[in-house]
């Protein structure tokens, strides 16, 4: 794609939830801030087609978002766990297509962007990024799809505000709405991958209520 990539084997600093820790709270909205602003970095980078970087691509974003979901199924199947609701979900995000393929263009999406997978700059006089990585699960889709905006999203009226000053807001329209609901179920049923990896059963187990609860506020 006429694209640079650069590896790099050392990223220098202090793990952010180990960083953070050193500073005292009302500091912590220029942490987010900071963050909001390298996640608009990332998605203003432009790509060609849909899903992960590392392919398979997609001319579509619904085609893209139907596949994780398939793909997801089949590994919740692997791993012997019930993936009933995720291919409901998969059937509501086939429904919607017209819905999702209004984002007609791809953006670089990190996938795992938040506090535990940056670096801050030690001694600095506020929480301040200097390094990014876990970029293993980069795609290209819609911005509103990334981890970090769910993330960001959670806990109103704490620090985590300040990433939207630095990101902007977002749209509040109801097709909007309704394509965050699909991202949404969707990153709980990866959660549910990972947290059956850290032997979370329990966490397991609050997944099918919490995917039940989602798709009964998704449109059939």
């Amino acid at each position: 794609m006429g694209r640079d990539y650069v590896f790099q084997s050392l990223l220098h600093g202090v793990p952010a939830p180990e960083g953070l820790a050193a500073y005292p709270r009302a500091s912590w909205a220029a942490f987010y801030r900071n963050l909001g602003a390298i996640t608009r970095v990332v998605h203003d980078v432009r790509g060609e087609r849909f899903g992960p970087v590392s392919g398979p691509a997609f001319d579509t974003w619904s085609e893209a978002v139907a596949a994780h979901l398939d793909d997801l199924a089949a590994d919740l199947d692997d791993l012997g766990l019930d993936a009933t609701d995720v291919r409901r979900l998969a059937q509501v995000a086939v429904a919607h297509r017209t819905v999702l393929d209004r984002i007609r263009e791809p953006r670089l999406l990190h996938g795992d962007l938040w506090t535990v997978n940056v670096m801050l700059t030690p001694g600095a006089p506020e929480p301040t990024v200097c390094g990014v990585f876990d970029c293993d699960r980069c795609s290209w889709g819609d911005p509103e799809a990334d981890w970090s905006i769910l993330l960001a999203g959670r806990r109103p009226g704490t620090e985590r505000d300040a990433f939207w000053e630095a990101y902007g807001p977002l749209t509040n329209a109801d097709e909007a709405r309704l394509r965050r609901l699909i991202y949404r179920a969707s990153h709980l049923g990866a959660a549910r991958l990972e947290r059956h990896r850290l032997g979370n059963h329990v966490g397991v187990a609050e997944s099918y209520d919490e995917m039940r609860e989602l798709l009964a506020l998704l449109p059939g």
